[in-house]
C-alpha cells in the first residue's frame, strides 16, 4: 500500500456519494415498504386460521432461509419482467429488498406483539373495546416502542446488504467501487472508501438510534 492513491479517491468520490445516496434512498424506501408487508405477514403468522398462518410461515422461512443474493436475481431476471414486461433495475432493487426485509420484519412485529402481557389484552376487552381496537390503542404502541431496536439493526444490515445489488448493475455504492476498480485495476482505493463509506453510514446510524432509545426511556421515567 506504499503508493496508495488518493488523487483516484478524490476523482471518484463524487460518482461515490451518489451512489450511497442511491444506497440510502433505496434503503429506505425498502425498510418502510418492508415494515408495512411485514405488519400484514406478521398478523398472518399469528392467525388461528391456517390458511393465513401457513402462507405467513412459508413466506418468511422462504426469505429469511435463502440467500439475499439469490433472491434479488430471481426478482430481477423472474419476476420484475413478468410484472412490468422489461427488465427495470431500480425496481427490482427495492422489490427485493423491500421483499427480503418483510420477511425479518414479520417476525419482529410477531415477537414484539407477543411480548405485551396478555393481562392487557384481557383488561381491555373487559372495559368494551373489541380486538381491532385494543390492538390499535393498547398492543401496537407498546410493542412498537419495544421493536425499535430491532428495526434499527434491521436498517442498518439492509445498509450493508443493498451492496448485493451491484450484481443486477444498481448504481449503487458497490457498483461505482467496482467501476474505479475496473478503470484503474486497484483494489484498495476503491473498496477500502467504500467500506468507510459504509462503516460512517451504520456508526451514525446506530448512535443515533442509541440516542432515540434514550430519549423514549427518559420520556417513559417522567
Amino acid at each position: 500500500m506504499s503508493d496508495f492513491r488518493i488523487d483516484i479517491i478524490l476523482y471518484y468520490i463524487p460518482l461515490l456519494l451518489k451512489g450511497t445516496l442511491l444506497t440510502i434512498g433505496v434503503s429506505i424506501v425498502s425498510i418502510l415498504l418492508g415494515s408495512v408487508l411485514g405488519l400484514i405477514v406478521g398478523f398472518g403468522r399469528m392467525s388461528k386460521h391456517a390458511y393465513f398462518r401457513l402462507p405467513a410461515a412459508c413466506y418468511i422461512n422462504f426469505f429469511r432461509g435463502t440467500p439475499l443474493l439469490v433472491q434479488i436475481l430471481l426478482v430481477h431476471f423472474g419476476v420484475v419482467p413478468l410484472l412490468i414486461d422489461r427488465t427495470d433495475v431500480l425496481f427490482a432493487a427495492i422489490l427485493s429488498l423491500t421483499l427480503n426485509s418483510a420477511g425479518y420484519s414479520a417476525e419482529i412485529f410477531r415477537a414484539g406483539i407477543q411480548s405485551v402481557e396478555k393481562g392487557q389484552t384481557e383488561a381491555a376487552l373487559s372495559l368494551g373495546m373489541n380486538r381491532h381496537q385494543t390492538m390499535r390503542y393498547i398492543i401496537l404502541p407498546q410493542a412498537i416502542k419495544r421493536m425499535i431496536p430491532a428495526f434499527g439493526n434491521e436498517f442498518i444490515v439492509l445498509i450493508k446488504d443493498s451492496s448485493l445489488l451491484t450484481i443486477i448493475a444498481a448504481k449503487e455504492l458497490m457498483y461505482y467501487a467496482n467501476l474505479m476498480r475496473g478503470q484503474y485495476l486497484r483494489i484498495w482505493e476503491p473498496y477500502l472508501t467504500a467500506a468507510l463509506i459504509y462503516l460512517i453510514l451504520t456508526y451514525s446510524l446506530s448512535k443515533l438510534l442509541g440516542w432515540w432509545e434514550r430519549r423514549m426511556n427518559q420520556s417513559e421515567q417522567h
